[in-house]
This record gives structure tokens, sequence and C-alpha cells, in this order.
């Protein structure tokens, strides 16, 4: 008897991509969406209207995430653009993370993880040495991931109405 062998699955491949692109902008659209309206529903109970929504996305542009202030990384899953992540550069030493995101239907699949390792390499690339970012509290599934793979709470680094808990993460201890 003969035991046949699996082939594996998809694999989520994460990479640098221009942030200005059709899928870019497809999954910051997504992000903005979801972050926004988690907060409406959560503080209102209810989604905000598209108008609204197309109006805040506007108001938050994410052209800094392309050299030379930052870098804009999109994780593929079996080729399909479905996770993405910004890095933006504070000063020499220090890059912020920022519009983190896999699609809903592929959470739990490893993306998150991956994308974290890949905004590590891409940070060390910049030439920083450290990572900061801020979010919210209700993000709780976003802080467990930040907090599986080395961030810790650090003092506010930044204000504004969506900041409330702060982490970074030394890459000079990280990569000991």
């Amino acid at each position: 008897m003969t035991t046949g062998t699996t082939a594996p699955g998809p694999a989520w491949a994460v990479a640098p991509e221009d942030v200005t692109t059709d899928e870019a902008l497809a999954l910051l659209r997504e992000y903005y969406y979801d972050v926004a309206n988690r907060y409406r529903r959560l503080h209102h109970g209810e989604d905000f209207d598209t108008e609204v929504l197309e109006a805040g996305l506007a108001d938050t542009p994410s052209d800094d995430l392309a050299e030379p202030t930052g870098l804009f990384l999109i994780g593929r899953y079996d080729g399909r653009a479905q996770s993405c992540a910004g890095l933006r550069r504070l000063d020499a030493a220090t890059v912020e993370l920022t519009r983190v995101y896999v699609r809903p239907g592929l959470r739990g699949t490893g993306g998150g993880a991956r994308l974290l390792a890949a905004v590590d390499s891409a940070a060390r690339a910049l030439g920083a040495g450290r990572i900061v970012l801020d979010t919210r509290l209700d993000l709780v599934e976003a802080r467990a991931l930040y907090t599986r793979h080395g961030y810790r709470e650090i003092p506010a680094y930044s204000t504004g109405p969506y900041a409330e808990v702060w982490y970074g993460k030394d890459l000079t201890e990280a990569a000991q």
C-alpha cells in the first residue's frame, strides 16, 4: 500500500509594491471601510454611508507610503492581493506601521504573521531599528497579532481621535 502526498496549498507571499496601483487602492479602501465601520458600529450601532466613507478615505491619503518617505507591502495568497501594510519614516531610526489589513475571509491563515515578518525585513532595509504604531482598543485581534510578534505597549508618540494604544518593536532586540 502506498500513501499519497498532499501538494502544499496556496502560500502567502509579501513584497513591496506601488501604493498607487488598483490592487493597492482596493486594499486600502477595504481597510478603511473595515476599521471605520467597525468603529461606527461599536459607538453608534450602524455603518457609515458610502459618501461619508469615501470623503474620509480622501482625507487620509497613503501617498507617503512610497519612497522616499515610506514603503507599501502587499500580501498575496494564491497569487491574489489579499493583505497590506504600510511603513512611514518618522526619523532616521524609526518607522511607523500603518494600514495593516488582511481580508476577512483569509484571517487566521497566517497572512498577518507573514505580513509582519515582511514588515520587519522592510523596516531593516529602510535602515530602521524600531517600529512603532498606534491603534484603537477595540481592534483586539490586531493588538493580539502585534503582541504575538514582539510588539510591546509604549508611551504615546502621536495624537489623534483613534490613537488609543501605542506599540513599539525594537528590531535590534528582535534580531538577536
